[in-house]
């Protein structure tokens, strides 16, 4: 899952980057709001987390534009916390507003809660081939063992349980689960792909489709 976070203040974007990074998101940063336009114009976000009061470009405007394109889910994260200050948040089209201070707990409910209403939205919970992936709780096991999976296992086999059944490219699937720091050129999907059919065992329930990507095995 892919997550975008709009902040100026250092202390709190490194808080809150490492935080969601813990949770298994794959997390850009952008410190003013030009920068965000310009992140969002070219990544496919999830989510955004947008501070409102923001250099260069107020988060008001970038909330507004963000909402037109309809290309992500918004989490305003302000210390403007008052009832006429979330009412007006949501009227410039955030789908959430959560005020400072906060809690992280609540905050990655609402940003899980964000993604699952993305279009097309998904199920709370994944299931397919004996697999369930639970996001909210970070567990998936398969025929009820559980599965011991990294971050960035666990990311790709959501993304593709998510898919249900259909192709998921390479290049999807680095744009969902990892950052912006990631080589195009890796074949760290490919590698991570691997090490999560070991752990899936058999029958096999990764399929690779041959100059397309990858999607949960239609045999299973």
């Amino acid at each position: 899952m892919r997550v975008l976070v709009v902040e100026d203040e250092a202390a709190l974007v490194k808080y809150l980057v490492a935080g969601l990074r813990r949770h298994g998101f794959a997390v850009d940063v952008a410190a003013d709001g030009a920068a965000a336009l310009e992140k969002c114009a070219v990544t496919p976000y999830d989510v955004v987390v947008l501070d409102r009061d923001l250099p260069v470009v107020h988060g008001d405007t970038v909330c507004r534009r963000l909402a037109q394109d309809g290309t992500a889910r918004i989490l305003m994260l302000t210390a403007s916390g008052s009832v006429a200050d979330r009412v007006d948040g949501l009227g410039l089209g955030a789908d959430d507003y959560l005020g400072k201070p906060f809690a992280f707990a609540e905050l990655v409910a609402r940003v899980q809660a964000l993604a699952r209403r993305s279009t097309p939205a998904r199920p709370p919970v994944l299931r397919a081939a004996g697999v369930v992936l639970d996001p909210a709780r970070r567990t998936a096991e398969r025929d009820g063992l559980l599965l011991h999976l990294t971050p960035k296992e666990f990311g790709v086999l959501e993304q593709l349980l998510a898919a249900g059944g259909d192709v998921v490219s390479a290049e999807t699937l680095l744009d969902k689960v990892w950052d912006e720091h990631a080589d195009p050129f890796t074949n760290a999907v490919r590698i991570t792909v691997g090490t999560l059919r070991r752990k899936l065992g058999d029958p096999p329930v990764v399929e690779t489709v041959t100059g397309a990507g990858y999607r949960i095995s239609r045999c299973t």
